[in-house]
């Protein structure tokens, strides 16, 4: 079935789905390690390649496969791999990328965990690494060696929203270092708001664990990119390592993915109505949302996204001691470190996703003592908002000793 000239919304309700013989409405859950063939001969065709069917679910699964084909449909990309985690995919798609003498290039503004790979794992087996602040793409350029293979980054970036032109690393890419490829994580912009593959990039992966999921039930991961790329370099990585996602999590998320537009729709909305209310208010010192005017890339935001997506950042005046004043007050809005959620939840990064890295590391980032980021749900907006308002009106009622961190 054709599905090309269908818009968005029907793509993710139908791509990819294959009936088994009982003609299912509901895409069929294959809890299945392995399968069985009709001969001996068949067996041998299957795994050799020569004739089409499964052979392990470690290599590949049917519920998998449908999760798969939906998720290019949605990135517009050849050919995705599901992964048992988002960190699963980050680790894959580099270790295919790179082998031992190679060089990578990568943002500092990371995910604690895609930094350790980077500056930590990836080293141990002999690649080298150079970390450079994402925005300046002079730094970019004067980090290219001639053994640079790939570059790394996530735009926009946790928690601060800083973004980075990914369409000017790929110019650098192909005058200086033109077998790199470029590895974009798009896990805050999403697929529906950043197209990285259309900026230059040559492979997109995601944490589906936050909106693709998007109800905080499962974990999991995805890597889209060329078909030549998956087959030739990520396949033989994933089937050999084995970091697999489970059929059941490939199930919830393909259902997810009916509902994808919709809920990203109804929560970017709210994240763009709760970042002005909420720069308004006397205890906040700045707010970060990219396609805000006072956002100082918003520019490029609006070059390189369509929206802003469903994360805020903000700071409040009187430092840790205060954003904690905040979370505590909070009443509707959840403590958690997840984002992508049908519930809105909110963290103080400096203590609970980026506490390991230093504080010079945090400093670099953008990160201080009084920084929190908010993912906003699907309740009411003025609800939300509300619930902010009374936590932040809290906090600054409250006698302290105000620092200018």
């Amino acid at each position: 079935m054709d599905t090309s000239d269908w818009g968005l919304a029907t793509r993710m309700v139908h791509d990819g789905t294959m009936r088994s013989q009982f003609g299912e409405t509901s895409e069929a859950l294959f809890l299945t390690q392995g399968f069985v063939y009709d001969s001996a001969e068949e067996a041998e065709a299957r795994f050799a390649g020569e004739a089409e069917g499964y052979v392990y679910s470690r290599y590949g699964n049917p519920t998998v496969s449908m999760f798969e084909e939906r998720m290019a449909a949605l990135e517009g990309a050849e050919a995705a791999r599901g992964t048992a985690s988002g960190m699963a995919a980050v680790t894959a798609a580099l270790v295919a990328a790179l082998k031992a003498g190679d060089h990578i290039v990568a943002a500092g503004a990371l995910f604690g965990g895609c930094r350790y790979v980077v500056e930590t794992y990836l080293p141990r087996f002999g690649v080298e690494a150079t970390i450079v602040d994402g925005t300046d793409l002079d730094a970019w350029k004067a980090a290219v060696r001639p053994n640079t293979r790939a570059f790394f980054m996530e735009t926009p970036t946790n928690p601060t929203l800083s973004l980075v032109d990914i369409a000017g690393v790929a110019q650098i890419r192909d005058a200086l270092a033109p077998e790199a490829v470029i590895v974009v994580d798009n896990v805050f912009a999403t697929a529906m708001w950043q197209h990285p593959l259309e900026l230059g990039a040559n492979v997109v992966v995601y944490s589906a664990t936050k909106h693709i999921d998007g109800q905080g039930r499962c974990l999991g991961g995805v890597i889209l990119s060329s078909k030549e790329w998956v087959t030739e370099k990520l396949d033989v990585i994933l089937r050999q390592t084995g970091p697999a996602m489970s059929p059941f999590n490939a199930w919830v998320m393909l259902k997810s993915l009916e509902t994808l537009p919709l809920r990203l729709r109804t929560q970017t909305a709210s994240a763009e109505e709760i970042a002005e209310a909420v720069a308004g208010h006397k205890a906040v010192k700045r707010v970060l949302y990219p396609t805000r005017d006072d956002h100082p890339q918003v520019e490029l935001a609006r070059r390189q996204m369509l929206k802003g997506s469903t994360l805020v950042a903000f700071e409040v005046d009187g430092g840790r001691e205060a954003a904690f004043e905040v979370e505590n007050a909070l009443r509707l809005v959840k403590i958690s470190n997840n984002l992508g959620d049908a519930k809105s939840l909110i963290t103080h990064p400096a203590t609970t996703t980026h506490q390991r890295l230093t504080d010079e590391q945090r400093a670099e980032q953008g990160i201080g003592p009084g920084l929190l980021r908010l993912s906003v749900g699907l309740e009411e907006t003025a609800d939300i908002i509300a619930d902010l308002t009374q936590a932040l009106d809290a906090a600054a009622g409250m006698p302290r000793m105000r620092s200018a961190g």
